[in-house]
């Protein structure tokens, strides 16, 4: 059973180690490592953010702002989807897509931050709050990360990815998903269940980097798993953006 998370499957980690023998100068993928190397993405995705924030400051700087947003999450992408198919690259084109990433949601915050004012510190501080309750939840075996929970996370993400594809889609023709980006009562229902998803997939992340750490994958994949919890824990903001956005439009 995968992740849901498109840059996580239960075989990522295993197909990296499988055939590799360590010699005494060679060093296997550990929790700490990727603890670490997680950390110092944060930093990275905090610097980009500050960087592009700094840039706003107010309604006549949205012409210049506006190119920081779309280019940091169209080179972001594009970072993902190297780092995603050429994992020895992960060193390298992982703490770039930090960069990036941090860049585009500095530039997006701060122009949510101008219309909700304090909105920016309430969504990092509920998406750092669910990260460390995922991971005390995860550690004391509260929630177990099971065939059928996987199953279940796994099915409702791609569900969302394909409800956002086809609202994408629609918008060219004149078209929207009104509950996705509206503040009705099903909109904000459909964004906390967003939510809830995108941090179980944090269950599904730490539990896929165990098995790597326990499989014994190569050093380079602790860069890997600090990018693929880089992914979810960037969605999830969003998302608590969105919800956030939601809920104050409505007061």
């Amino acid at each position: 059973m995968q992740s849901g998370n498109p840059t996580l499957n239960k075989n990522i980690f295993l197909d990296a180690a499988s055939g590799t023998v360590f010699s005494r100068n060679d060093q296997a993928m550990t929790l700490n490592g990727t603890v670490n190397k997680t950390g110092l993405m944060l930093l990275l995705v905090v610097v980009g953010a500050m960087f592009s924030w700094s840039q706003f400051t107010g309604p006549a700087s949205l012409p210049a702002v506006g190119p920081l947003v779309l280019g940091g999450a169209l080179i972001g992408f594009v970072l993902a989807m190297v780092t995603v198919f050429k994992k020895t690259w992960a060193p390298v084109t992982a703490p770039l897509y930090a960069l990036c990433e941090g860049v585009f949601i500095g530039a997006l915050s701060a122009i949510f931050e101008m219309r909700y004012p304090g909105i920016v510190m309430q969504a990092v501080g509920l998406t750092f709050g669910t990260m460390a309750a995922m991971l005390l939840a995860y550690r004391s075996g509260l929630i177990r990360a099971t065939d059928k929970f996987k199953l279940g996370v796994v099915a409702a993400t791609g569900g969302i990815m394909i409800l956002y594809l086809a609202s994408f889609v629609a918008g060219f023709f004149g078209h929207s998903f009104g509950f996705i980006n509206g503040s009705s009562t099903i909109g904000i229902v459909f964004s906390l269940a967003v939510v809830v998803i995108a941090a179980l997939n944090l269950i599904l992340d730490f539990d896929m980097i165990e098995q790597g750490v326990g499989a014994g994958a190569p050093k380079y994949m602790e860069w890997y798993g600090a990018f693929a919890l880089t992914v979810t824990l960037v969605w999830l903001y969003l998302e608590m953006l969105r919800l956030l956005s939601k809920l104050q439009s409505r007061n």
